[in-house]
């Protein structure tokens, strides 16, 4: 009876965290959990297990070494936690958001909004997504646990910026990360890629919350009908009107005038989204130069420039005086393929659907035809056998024309529209690989000045 006569100190703190554990239990909804309640009367109250046996020992290494193991194992686990069901810190590696969200801008991302996952690997290292900076592994798939979202206080709606594990990066190539697997599968084939390790290296499995995070806008919540014609996005038949950081791709042809830094900087055009036209040619290998000059539009020879604006940039950089044409980019010059990869619909980045959103609980008529389209979803997302057999669809070897979809999936654009690899060219976003929204920046690193941007640290992620 002497273990439970503490001071009431003692039973004050372990009324409290039993509380806060009670209640996180019963927000995970596994009750199993509470067996380990006993562990938290054993640290406050009966300790029966010398957690701090160190701290009495006469070995001033040991308790000095001791103290520092004790201080970062709380702390990894801590860290552990709250990165996997509040919040964690997300980089903008690349332009595909300019200019909503900038290269070197750092997220603060809450798991909370739209509710934490259960992680599918729960034996992970926390701060590190895959892989450690050695090149190994920093989880174990040992232990994987199914798809389970916590409740969260809020949804994501149209025009949401949304962190997610990416998609078709179930399948890696461990020589090459861009294009993905899918898409080097449809340029060489599937046997090149696999049999080739020197150049492809070696092709490995990552569970859902072990993919690469990437973040885009939503454009195309379940049930929704998107098509995009002539670079313009319609929602149900209805313009989805852009937002002010959305930019594309226009030639920008000058008098012989030479748009110096100080014309990129007043107008936040970074070193890598700008090129000239020479660099353009290069960068792009193009070799029929007189065909260019038609398709574009511009006069031959003239001193022209490559780089993506925002409507309000493009009307400013219209009015200067030596600025002769100004022409967006046409998709035929950076076309390639589009979603799906193993099909032709005639569809282009600029032009592009319709194509419904699948929802949770819906069914699709499945043909020959539209079978591309929801193919990674049916055998890849929802973890169905798939084949076709005599013009015949087979799903878990049974004969169907139907397929009702498990979850609900979303269509994710960045706001560089020219400039962003996203759902046009990999497809649809599952719910189970939605991450969180990013809440605001909490830091900023200009690369190409080597400064800090002090005017976006604390501002909104969401605008």
């Amino acid at each position: 009876m002497k273990r439970f006569q503490k001071p009431l100190k003692n039973w004050v703190k372990f009324s409290i965290w039993a509380i806060i554990y009670v209640l996180f239990v019963a927000w995970v909804g596994n009750f199993w959990w509470l067996l380990l309640l006993p562990l938290i009367l054993d640290v406050f109250i009966t300790k029966f297990i010398p957690y701090t046996w160190w701290k009495n020992s006469k070995n001033k290494t040991v308790r000095s070494v001791m103290s520092w193991v004790d201080a970062i194992v709380f702390a990894l686990v801590a860290v552990y936690f709250i990165n996997l069901y509040l919040f964690q810190n997300y980089q903008i590696p690349t332009s595909s958001l300019e200019k909503s969200l900038l290269v070197g801008d750092f997220l603060f991302v809450s798991k909370a909004s739209y509710g934490p996952r259960v992680p599918n690997t729960p034996l992970s290292f926390p701060l590190v997504q895959n892989t450690f900076p050695w090149g190994t592994k920093s989880y174990s798939d040992a232990i994987q646990w199914k798809y389970k979202r916590l409740k969260g206080w809020d949804k994501v709606e149209h025009g949401d910026i949304v962190v997610f594990n990416f998609p078709t990066g179930d399948t890696v190539p461990l020589k090459v990360s861009n294009p993905d697997y899918y898409s080097l599968c449809n340029i060489y084939g599937r046997d090149v890629v696999r049999n080739n390790e020197a150049e492809f290296g070696e092709i490995i499995y990552r569970p859902v919350d072990r993919r690469e995070n990437y973040v885009k806008r939503c454009v195309g919540l379940p049930a929704d009908t998107l098509q995009i014609v002539d670079n313009q996005i319609y929602i149900n038949g209805k313009i989805e009107k852009d937002f002010a950081g959305v930019q594309y791709n226009y030639f920008i042809q000058t008098d012989g005038t030479a748009l110096t830094e100080t014309f990129f900087d007043k107008l936040k055009i970074s070193k890598e989204d700008r090129e000239t036209l020479y660099e353009y040619f290069i960068n792009n290998r193009i070799q029929d130069v007189p065909e260019f000059y038609a398709i574009t539009g511009l006069d031959y020879g003239a001193k022209a420039y490559h780089f993506p604006m925002t409507k309000e940039v493009k009307e400013k950089v219209e009015k200067l005086n030596y600025i002769k044409k100004v022409l967006i980019e046409p998709d035929i010059l950076r076309g390639g393929k589009v979603f799906p990869l193993n099909a032709e619909y005639g569809w282009t980045r600029d032009n592009f659907g319709p194509l419904v959103m699948p929802k949770s609980g819906t069914s699709v008529n499945l043909t020959l035809e539209n079978l591309p389209i929801y193919e990674h979803i049916i055998r890849n997302y929802e973890g169905n056998r798939l084949a076709v057999k005599d013009s015949q669809i087979f799903i878990n070897n049974i004969a169907t024309t139907t397929y009702t979809f498990k979850m609900d999936y979303f269509w994710m654009m960045g706001d560089n529209r020219h400039k962003s690899a996203d759902s046009r060219y990999w497809g649809f976003v599952p719910e189970d690989h939605i991450v969180g929204r990013p809440v605001f920046v909490w830091l900023s690193w200009d690369k190409d000045n080597k400064k800090i941007r002090w005017e976006r640290i604390g501002r909104s992620a969401a605008e």
